[in-house]
């Protein structure tokens, strides 16, 4: 008996919540009904009109919107493995990833449809056999999408099984090429109930807000639970913070998921007034750590807003923790923390020789459960390395309180070693960033002669803040030890460099200085 695969959410909710509103995009609206009328088009386009099978990738490489939606709903429903391209990829990395894939069939819109296009050409005879264009914008394409899907017929799909692939989903490759990560029905939906279960805030007519890129794994859990929960999904094209402001507030959104960096920039946002983000119940964050100051600010502004924190990677769907708001309202020790395993994962710390460590030892992150994914694809030797021992090794630094909280001190890769001590970036930015001149900060290793590597800050003052070097490096010198202490700072008046996900891109900042040398910088 088959049950986690998305038919089994996507058509009760058809049948229960017909002529409910289930999409909000700018001033398009759909209803259940219209909007799976449109989808099972698509299911049936992909068949009939572009010969791909349940095992078939297309690509899409295109801002948030409800077509995107209608293209993830497609996947799941079993009529291809969806393969979502970040937007900041540079075309050698489209061009290597395209090809990986096997992808053959791309959805692209204005935004992206020449950019992609010039990237197929760098390696000669592009791979893409068919371009569809969504929108209604310019762009080289074979058809477009609304032509596309008047093409075809409201045709409900054949169920997949559980351990059909679904989603390949490509990282980062900051440390070398993209990895295509393979995940199945099974994993997916799986970690939809992990989240449901843990959040509790998805119910009919719920309104959740997607603003994360909806090509990252952050997004997966709106974009399939509001739908077979009853619920609205809400989407806006691309993160801005008065834009967002305004569709929580005109759309009186409940439940939005958003990284501490899209946070920061809403709340500095000259037009945020607490009121008028008041309808919502629910925001989770992560994907990165939040700022010590920033927390604090934002439950002292919002002290009935559900606060609840998310971890986990592209590997495992997304989520293995959450940090529930019961946790956040008693602050405490446990408020630094990315909470407890949800149901169905298991954690451990793990050190260099793969020893499990106790409590309290800081070491990597280890975790199973079954949301993890299939594999890297093309990637055997990967595969095998990221899962010693029958656990995944998330590549993160942190530790396991004695009850089970888990707390990231830092990613492996961001760890600073000078002079034999190991110092974590995370906890010196938490140090600078209480500084009330201090907007954004990031903390990198840079190489020192004498001690291997130095600690490094690279702060963007808030705009008309005036600040020294001097200020910045006593300011942390109160909450932390000498030697974790920047030895020295650099201000910047543009904004850090992020990634398609709002993370910094610390390998962009490390860069400069690690030229020609043997530190890896990704």
């Amino acid at each position: 008996m088959k049950e986690l695969i998305y038919h089994r959410g996507f058509m009760p909710a058809l049948n229960r919540y017909k002529d409910a509103t289930a999409v909000v995009d700018g001033t398009y609206r759909a209803t259940f009904r219209s909007h799976s009328d449109r989808v099972f088009r698509l299911c049936d386009g992909l068949k009939n009109q572009l010969g791909l099978s349940k095992a078939d990738r297309f690509a899409v490489m295109a801002v948030n919107c409800h077509e995107y939606l209608e293209l993830y709903h497609a996947a799941y429903l079993g009529s291809g493995v969806i393969n979502p391209l970040n937007l900041r990829l540079a075309g050698k990395e489209l061009d290597y990833i395209v090809r990986d894939s096997g992808t053959e069939v791309v959805f692209v819109d204005q935004h992206f449809a020449q950019l992609f296009h010039e990237a197929m050409q760098l390696s000669g005879d592009s791979p893409i056999r068919k371009t569809i264009l969504i929108g209604d914008g310019e762009g080289p394409c074979d058809i477009r999408y609304e032509d596309f899907l008047a093409a075809a017929q409201p045709n409900v799909p054949v169920e997949p099984e559980e351990d059909d692939e679904v989603v390949l989903m490509y990282t980062g490759g900051t440390t070398g090429l993209p990895k295509g990560v393979v995940q199945t029905q099974r994993a997916e939906i799986l970690n939809c109930y992990h989240v449901e279960a843990a959040i509790g805030a998805f119910h009919p007519g719920t309104v959740a807000l997607i603003q994360t890129p909806i090509f990252h794994a952050a997004s997966m859990v709106n974009l399939l639970s509001g739908y077979t929960s009853g619920g609205v999904t809400a989407l806006i094209p691309m993160f801005e913070p008065g834009l967002a402001l305004d569709v929580i507030e005109n759309e009186k959104v409940n439940i939005t998921t958003m990284v501490p960096t899209m946070i920061g920039m809403m709340v500095n946002h000259p037009d945020f007034k607490p009121e008028r983000i008041s309808s919502l119940t629910h925001l989770v964050y992560g994907a990165s750590p939040m700022p010590a100051v920033l927390l604090d600010r934002l439950l002292e502004m919002l002290p009935d807003l559900n606060i609840g924190q998310g971890y986990g990677m592209t590997e495992s769907c997304s989520v293995l923790t959450y940090l529930p708001p019961e946790d956040h309202r008693k602050g405490g020790p446990r408020l630094r923390s990315v909470g407890l395993p949800v149901k169905g994962v298991e954690l451990c710390i793990q050190d260099e020789n793969g020893t499990h460590l106790p409590p309290g030892e800081t070491g990597e992150v280890c975790a199973r459960a079954g949301n993890f994914m299939r594999e890297y694809w093309n990637k055997e030797e990967q595969t095998e390395k990221s899962f010693v021992g029958g656990w995944y090794h998330t590549g993160d630094a942190g530790y396991l309180d004695e009850d089970g909280y888990l707390f990231l001190v830092d990613r492996v890769k961001d760890m600073i070693i000078s002079g034999g001590e190991n110092i974590y970036s995370v906890e010196v930015e938490n140090a600078i960033a209480s500084h009330t001149a201090v907007l954004q900060v990031a903390v990198i290793g840079i190489p020192d002669d004498s001690w291997g590597e130095a600690v490094h800050a690279v702060v963007v003052p808030h705009e008309g803040a005036s600040v020294t070097e001097n200020e910045i490096v006593e300011h942390a010198r109160a909450s932390i030890a000498g030697y974790k202490v920047p030895k020295s700072v650099e201000f910047r008046q543009e904004p850090l460099p992020l990634s398609g996900a709002m993370k910094v891109l610390k390998r962009e900042l490390r860069a400069p200085y690690w030229e020609g040398q043997d530190k890896a910088i990704g």
